[in-house]
């Protein structure tokens, strides 16, 4: 166990961060994901409200929709990455736990007199359940199937007799869904997803948060505070993908000068050799100049390879560029590689 966003949480279970991780590549793993902060947004002009908040385009989505977006200042560095989902009344934003009252502030800060924000996260728990048989699993469970909803949509659900906000995401790389719910509910759910899982044949676990981290970092998936944050602007973290500039969002005025001018620096993977690479390690050519430093790095089990996500300078973001991460005082060799590396289940 440790703290994380002021929860007491599973770094693992008795079953180990490596057979974690390899247990949600094969079968069905559980995540226990209420950190997570939960908003609903409402009002009549809560469209046009959450469109200027968030990165993202949002005027297409349509009831059972959601998309991934940024949360920006206007300096166009990242307060948040979140989930925006589309309910026939309502806007459905989950956010980091670590972010949960800053964003709050932020969002209730420019709202104006008629739009109304709920913070849903202590009535709402979140299960995610991750894994190329999870759909299976919740299929076996479920009143309503929840393999008819398309990859990012939701469905409304029942298991176990308990209300389910089905979504069709997840953060490591795998099939699967996010379950909302009420969060007195959440032991007995827990329970009867571990229980029915091994009814049916279907391998399901409980993972923890070492897992989780090695899941996202192979998929290209970006942790707050490390590949993204408040002093990382959305471009050099390569999200312009998840910018619409077509519309008006605060932060856009930002990006497009830092667009015009071109990012000073790039998010880039590299592979090393000889030793594992770890957050704040530096960055350097071959011939000694530090350009740059890690923000997360690690073995990563499903590629079996030492890995690390570092900000280094723009000229030297090309994948096959060689250079050196510094551990433990030693420069050992590291090439810029292509993210991710490991293939997400919905791009394959």
């Amino acid at each position: 166990m440790a703290p994380f966003a002021d929860y007491d949480m599973p770094i693992s279970y008795p079953t180990g961060a490596l057979e974690e991780h390899g247990i949600t590549r094969r079968s069905v793993g559980l995540f226990d994901i209420d950190h997570m902060g939960q908003f609903e947004i409402s009002g009549p002009s809560a469209e046009s409200f959450v469109s200027r908040m968030v990165s993202a385009r949002i005027s297409d989505l349509r009831v059972p929709m959601s998309r991934y977006s940024l949360l920006l200042n206007e300096e166009g560095c990242v307060l948040d990455d979140l989930f925006v989902y589309r309910l026939p009344e309502s806007w459905w934003i989950v956010v980091n736990a670590s972010n949960r009252e800053a964003d709050l502030a932020w969002f209730k800060s420019k709202a104006t007199a008629d739009i109304k924000i709920d913070d849903r996260s202590d009535e709402t728990y979140m299960i995610a359940v991750q894994g190329p048989r999870a759909i299976e699993l919740l299929d076996a469970v479920a009143t309503k199937p929840v393999s008819a909803a398309e990859r990012f949509d939701w469905c409304r659900t029942e298991i176990g007799g308990v209300p389910i906000l089905f979504g069709r995401t997840g953060y490591t790389g795998e099939d699967g869904g996010e379950l909302f719910f009420p969060a007195e509910k959440a032991l007995f759910l827990w329970e009867y997803l571990l229980k029915k899982g091994s009814e049916a044949g279907i391998e399901t676990k409980a993972i923890g948060l070492a897992a989780r981290d090695s899941l996202r970092f192979e998929a290209g998936m970006p942790l707050h505070g490390h590949e993204i944050s408040p002093s990382i602007n959305a471009l050099e973290a390569g999200f312009k993908w998840a910018c619409d500039f077509k519309k008006e969002f605060i932060g856009k005025a930002a990006l497009e000068a830092i667009a015009a001018r071109g990012p000073a620096r790039k998010l880039v993977g590299l592979e090393v050799s000889g030793g594992v690479p770890r957050e704040a390690y530096q960055v350097a050519e071959p011939q000694g100049r530090v350009v740059g430093r890690c923000v997360a790095g690690m073995f990563c089990p499903s590629v079996k390879k030492y890995a690390a996500n570092a900000f280094v300078e723009s000229a030297l973001a090309t994948p096959g560029t060689a250079l050196k991460v510094i551990i433990r005082g030693q420069p050992k060799d590291a090439t810029v590689v292509k993210r991710p590396l490991y293939i997400p289940a919905y791009r394959r």
